[in-house]
């Protein structure tokens, strides 16, 4: 094992800021900034497989499933922050997306060391939270090693669920427990081993990307309006008539005449706008349409 991690590109010594230590401050700040620079073209390497694990995401969500993220230490807050704000961002049930870290909820906040190391809490996290044939789990590990996350994945494989992995290694030990897996290689880090740096910031550009574009094919946003959420405080209330307002070219006062009606519900408002429908004859053709507001008007459209 010794000889794996040291072979880890997430572990090298990066030649390029062996003396960050003696820069100014604004050195420090432009040698970084440099770094970061990478991320984007190794994330970008990694489409053709990011679009297979939406894909994935996609079939699993849409026929009854779930989608999981199982992380240690960065990774595992990452995958937590991503399941978490699907809930604002597009309106899900919590139980839809959600996130695990080694160590439990604790550990969002304070490390739990050697956590990361324990397979079969991993393995015993997957049974705990149900996880079936149905759903689809993502393990999230910059090393690929950890021991948490691959026996995670291991059991939900023999379970039937769809496995994805996000390392930032080629051929890891979580890359063979992965039906997918997506590997931004971003190189070594600016302080060596520090992978909250590159290799979290690809990390969280690829989970933006699996969910944002997941949920775009479920139907949660109208063009590249978050119709779905829920005017739930002051500013998501004030969005919302926003959000109307540009998908029906309305003026404020219709916008919260129909936000109101429609008991804040941001794409019904829009429906009825744009159908005319009453809000429960409008709710009707958005089920029908598998909540997918663009479909709904276009079918009421048609029949008009």
């Amino acid at each position: 094992m010794k000889d794996y991690l040291a072979s880890l590109t997430t572990e090298g010594i990066n030649p390029e800021t062996g003396m960050i230590d003696e820069l100014s401050t604004e050195g420090m700040l432009e040698l970084m900034n440099q770094e970061d620079a990478k991320v984007h073209v190794a994330v970008r390497q990694e489409i053709p497989r990011i679009a297979l694990a939406v894909e994935a995401l996609h079939h699993a969500l849409s026929t009854g499933g779930r989608m999981f993220y199982i992380g240690a230490g960065t990774s595992g807050r990452l995958g937590v922050l991503d399941a978490s704000e699907c809930l604002p961002t597009f309106g899900v049930d919590p139980s839809l997306v959600q996130g695990y870290i080694a160590g439990g909820d604790q550990a969002l906040r304070i490390p739990v060391e050697g956590c990361e190391d324990d397979g079969a809490e991993g393995r015993a996290l997957i049974d705990q939270i149900g996880v079936t044939g149905k759903d689809a789990v993502i393990g999230i590990s910059a090393s690929g090693s950890a021991a948490f996350v691959i026996e995670a994945l291991r059991r939900a494989s023999e379970l039937g669920a769809v496995t994805i992995g996000v390392v930032n290694n080629k051929d890891t030990k979580l890359s063979e427990a992965a039906d997918i897996t997506i590997a931004p290689v971003v190189g070594p880090e600016v302080i060596a081993g520090s992978t909250r740096l590159k290799a979290g910031t690809a990390q969280k550009l690829v989970l933006n990307m699996l969910t944002t574009t997941t949920m775009v094919k479920l139907g949660k946003t109208y063009n590249n309006l978050m119709v779905d959420l829920k005017a739930s405080n002051k500013k998501l209330f004030d969005r919302s008539l926003r959000i109307i307002r540009t998908a029906t070219g309305t003026d404020e006062a219709t916008a919260e005449q129909y936000l109101r009606q429609s008991e804040l519900d941001c794409k019904l408002a829009i429906m009825m706008i744009k159908s005319g429908l009453g809000a429960e004859e409008a709710k009707k053709v958005l089920a029908n349409c598998g909540g997918n507001l663009k479909r709904a008007i276009r079918a009421c459209s048609q029949v008009k």
